[in-house]
């Protein structure tokens, strides 16, 4: 919905107001902080379009109004200035280092320089790693228990255990094996499933059903090999009196850390939006709490995105100064992983 400009000044003011202090900000303090020449009765007026308009609300035991989530949202889409990394606020580039080192250790101290910066949770989704593998082997266990052996193109192994319909012979699994080792090594099971879905038809149908199953497998236990993230400053969140004011805020704010579940999802889809995104509140339905907001940016490796970094703080935070810190490090997070 478009705000007439005297609208959004307003809006923009009470909003920083309320980020700066946590105060509800009344009409009489907006005609000092916006620089509108208005009456406090035009203020009122405007406050009350606004909050019918749902942008603003009125705690019960106060005079003034607080943004709601949907003005927030208004806030950071229209209205924000983003304030450039200058040394304002103990923040310069000097701190804002990340030097060419192990992938893992990077991951890390990135997180850690997300939360440092902050004093928010940096979380940093471990990269995603191209489902290739370099060798299967297919040991049998028992009568319909056979383990899957995985050996991606850096020499890490992974192993699955298969439960077949089909009591397979030593000679059929190495058979299986050998045919895929030596027609799809060096190619994502993805690619696998695509060609081998042609070519099973020429196979025998109880060989051609276990590497099927095989590839399925595969599928699942390379992707798990990105599954991971590293959350830095989880307790500085228990300082923050908008989310630990409450035994209910902190329960589900622990919940969300420990099942990881919904930040994974969150992370995924910022990575396939690009660029710096911003969820508010419970508007992306994978953090469910209208306290907090999750800001983020992806991260490449030689120009291809491979995972979602962010900062998860309270929904009254500095947005203007979070989101370039969040955009910085995905950057340098890209450049380190891109030279180590």
């Amino acid at each position: 919905m478009h705000l007439e400009p005297r609208a959004q000044t307003l809006l923009k003011a009470l909003v920083e107001r309320y980020i700066a202090d946590g105060q509800p900000v009344g009409s009489r303090a907006l005609s000092k902080i916006s620089g509108l020449d208005l009456s406090p009765a035009t203020i009122r007026n405007i406050m009350a379009d606004l909050e019918e308009m749902g942008y603003v609300a009125s705690p019960h035991t106060s005079a003034g109004r607080v943004p709601t989530p949907r003005g927030y949202r208004l806030f950071v889409d229209t209205l924000l200035t983003v304030q450039h990394i200058d040394g304002q606020h103990g923040v310069s580039p000097e701190h804002m280092r990340l030097s060419a080192q192990q992938p893992q250790k990077l991951i890390a101290n990135a997180a850690q320089m997300l939360s440092s910066l902050t004093q928010f949770a940096g979380v940093v989704q471990s990269p995603r790693r191209e489902s290739v593998f370099q060798q299967i082997e297919f040991l049998r266990l028992s009568e319909r228990r056979i383990l899957l052996v995985i050996v991606d193109p850096r020499g890490d192994v992974q192993n699955r255990l298969l439960l077949t319909e089909v009591d397979y012979t030593p000679n059929q699994l190495v058979q299986s094996a050998n045919y895929l080792n030596q027609n799809f090594a060096g190619l994502t099971f993805d690619e696998v499933r695509r060609r081998l879905g042609s070519e099973l038809r020429q196979l025998r149908d109880d060989i051609g059903g276990l590497m099927q199953t095989a590839v399925e497998a595969g599928t699942e236990a390379m992707a798990e090999q990105g599954d991971g993230m590293v959350i830095s400053g989880e307790r500085n969140l228990l300082s923050v009196s908008d989310l630990s004011s409450n035994m209910s805020s902190l329960r589900q704010m622990f919940e969300m850390f420990e099942q990881k579940t919904g930040l994974m999802q969150l992370l995924d889809m910022s990575s396939k939006a690009g660029g710096v995104q911003i969820f508010i509140g419970g508007e992306s339905k994978l953090v469910p709490m209208d306290e907090m907001s999750v800001v983020t940016a992806p991260y490449e490796v030689n120009g291809k995105i491979v995972g979602t970094l962010g900062v998860i703080g309270p929904t009254r935070m500095a947005y203007e100064r979070v989101i370039p810190i969040v955009d910085i490090t995905a950057k340098l997070l890209s450049n380190a992983l891109s030279h180590s």
